[in-house]
């Protein structure tokens, strides 16, 4: 399963109000995730933001990464970072990979807060593999996907259950990114 595509979704994001927002990309999600998603053979992490102001941050590290200093300082940073693009909608980064692929890819959702699920990691490579179709794989920061992003997708991935005994489960998208695509990858 080699066709593999991940977004990092700002924009359009719920909050904890179930309204609209546009969250902030960080520094530890680009690095983390980059670094997971080149781990496991994602062929490119889109970090999904309308905002120029968040579009030039991530031009700014990844350049850093880029220049011969940094470059030389942590080869394996630049490596990991080269799988990060910018992309200004979930439509421009589904776009993106139907022009390099020839074909449209399945768009598959995570989050915990879905009311109802098509399967699990296992069904979703299944699905890949018999539509011979590439898939893009979103990721909601702030309280989760919005419904109008939830709405087009083909598959919802079921959530990851802790263990705490009081059902504490809240964990950081890095953390999500990384079990996700471990099941994904190694099933």
């Amino acid at each position: 399963m080699s066709n593999l595509y991940l977004g990092l979704v700002h924009h359009p994001i719920d909050n904890k109000r179930g309204e609209v927002v546009t969250t902030s990309v960080t520094n530890l999600d680009i690095h983390d995730i980059s670094r997971s998603c080149r781990t496991f053979g994602v062929k490119k992490y889109f970090i999904i933001t309308p905002l120029k102001a968040q579009h030039e941050l991530v031009g700014r590290i990844l350049g850093h990464w880029e220049e011969d200093k940094a470059a030389l300082y942590n080869p394996d940073r630049q490596d990991a970072l080269a799988v990060a693009r910018i992309a200004n909608s979930v439509e421009d980064a589904y776009k993106w990979i139907e022009e390099k692929e020839g074909i449209a890819p399945i768009i598959a959702v995570t989050g915990a807060n879905f009311d109802e699920f098509t399967g699990d990691e296992k069904s979703l490579v299944e699905r890949m593999k018999l539509d011979k179709v590439p898939c893009l794989l979103l990721f909601g920061t702030g309280w989760g996907l919005n419904a109008s992003v939830v709405d087009q997708a083909d598959f919802k991935l079921g959530p990851i259950f802790g263990a705490a005994e009081d059902g504490y489960n809240h964990l950081s998208v890095r953390s999500a990114v990384a079990i996700y695509l471990d099941r994904l990858r190694n099933r």
